[in-house]
């Protein structure tokens, strides 16, 4: 091939990235998707919260309390779990109107965030079906709100709502003749309430139009959600392959410099922290453990050390590295590492734009993520049924998340190993590219020079 033909395949190579990394960056910064990763940030904290809980009832307490001690001690993470993973679809109906209001600078987010939780109880069934304490068979009660509709069956029905609700309300509240004005001399939050009065009315009852339909048809809006969009979407995007495909994704974006969020945070994390919920409530209840791949299981053998599993990196490179540079990088990275904060070898071995180490980079989270997955599948680890910090130490994270199986946290380590060595050779390229950069500096600039650095032993 002529020096023009190479010249043009890498123009095209060149376009095509540019092109990829144009889309990944668009859909990073598209609004909806921002708002509904800084959502799901802000009720973070509760979940993990949920995920200590129902660890201290079901682990903690059994240890030293015995029989109707334990029932009441175990109140308190039952309580706990009730105003956390209970109302979860009610947390984040109004977390995504007010993220969303602040993204698009909207002059009243808290309007916001109080029409998407009205909105969203609006689309809850005045009737459901329950089964007395006692009793065999079920009755319909009206008039009450339950955890099941209200917690993880009503996340993605929230999370509708409060995208559709706050944009209905978007757009009513910038009809001018809607507006009340009262005037310079009333307090601000009042003219703000009257001024989105109608708004909030017409969006309401626009809701309430659409329940009174579903009513019609003997179904709701959580019944339609659940079987036609969420499940569906849960069973490709959280099985092995949609994990795998989709977080590699992330990952191989992140070598390109775009957070691996920017796919992950949007496709993934949600679907996982449904399967995550589900998991700890069943848990929690004493029940079969329904979901392998959840938000806990994805960081804890597919994120170890950070993303790209960068701890196997920082071994490997402490043990054989020869690259001085690589190595003080990876002696700062140490610390941080053991807590999942991997900027420093990210941007600083680097891993961005170097070829050799975005390889394993991409590749080996989903081999930790595939053995893990097996293991779990035929019994020689738990499932993971604790939520817990994204900042826990690896081995430690293993055996917390699986509340308590120490094989877990073994087979957690022999990942961290393998990957060690799975690193190593893509290490020693990255190293002797470094050096062959750094002399073909010094080096004349002809063939025969070129050659010599080439075949350097």
């Amino acid at each position: 091939m002529n020096r023009n033909g190479a010249a043009s395949e890498t123009n095209v190579k060149q376009s095509f990235l540019d092109r990829f990394t144009g889309f990944a960056v668009k859909l990073g910064n598209q609004v909806h998707l921002r708002s509904l990763r800084d959502a799901f940030a802000v009720i973070m904290p509760l979940f993990i919260l949920a995920g200590v809980a129902v660890l201290v009832n079901n682990v903690v307490f059994p240890w030293f309390l015995k029989g109707e001690v334990l029932v009441k001690a175990q109140y308190w993470g039952t309580a706990i779990t009730n105003g956390t993973l209970n109302i979860s679809g009610l947390l984040i109906a109004p977390m995504i109107a007010y993220c969303l209001s602040t993204n698009k600078s909207f002059k009243n987010p808290l309007a916001s965030a109080s029409v998407a939780i009205a909105s969203l109880i609006i689309m809850m069934p005045n009737t459901v079906s329950l089964i007395p304490v006692g009793a065999k068979n079920a009755v319909d009660v009206s008039g009450i709100l339950t955890f099941t509709n209200l917690g993880t069956t009503g996340m993605f029905a929230g999370i509708i709502i409060g995208l559709i609700a706050t944009e209905l309300f978007f757009k009513i509240s910038n009809i001018k003749r809607l507006e009340i004005h009262l005037g310079e001399n009333v307090p601000p939050a009042v003219g703000k309430s009257f001024s989105a009065m109608i708004p909030v009315i017409l969006v309401l009852s626009i809701f309430g139009i659409i329940s009174l339909m579903l009513s019609l048809f003997d179904t709701n809006l959580i019944t339609l959600v659940s079987k036609m969009i969420q499940e569906p979407l849960r069973k490709i995007n959280t099985s092995l392959l949609g994990t795998i495909i989709i977080y590699s994704t992330g990952n191989f974006l992140f070598t390109l410099g775009i957070h691996q969020t920017v796919v992950n945070g949007s496709l993934l994390d949600p679907l996982l922290l449904a399967n995550m919920n589900e998991n700890m409530l069943a848990y929690a209840h004493g029940q079969a453990i329904p979901h392998i791949i959840n938000s806990a299981f994805v960081p804890t053998f597919g994120m170890i050390g950070g993303t790209g599993s960068t701890i196997s990196l920082i071994i490997a490179t402490l043990l054989f590295g020869k690259n001085k540079a690589t190595k003080d990088v990876s002696k700062l990275a140490t610390a941080p590492g053991l807590f999942n904060i991997n900027e420093p070898v990210i941007f600083g071995y680097p891993i961005v734009f170097n070829l050799p180490m975005m390889i394993p980079f991409v590749l080996l989270p989903a081999i930790g993520i595939v053995v893990a997955y097996f293991a779990t599948a035929v019994g020689l680890i738990s499932k993971c049924v604790v939520y817990i910090p994204w900042t826990t130490p690896p081995i430690l994270s293993a055996y917390l998340a699986t509340a308590g199986d120490w094989k877990a946290a073994v087979l957690q380590a022999l990942i961290i190993i393998g990957g060690a060595f799975f690193y190593l050779p893509f290490m020693k390229i990255s190293e002797r590219v470094s050096r062959m950069s750094i002399e073909a500096e010094k080096a004349p600039e002809s063939e025969e020079g070129l050659k010599k650095i080439l075949y350097k032993k």
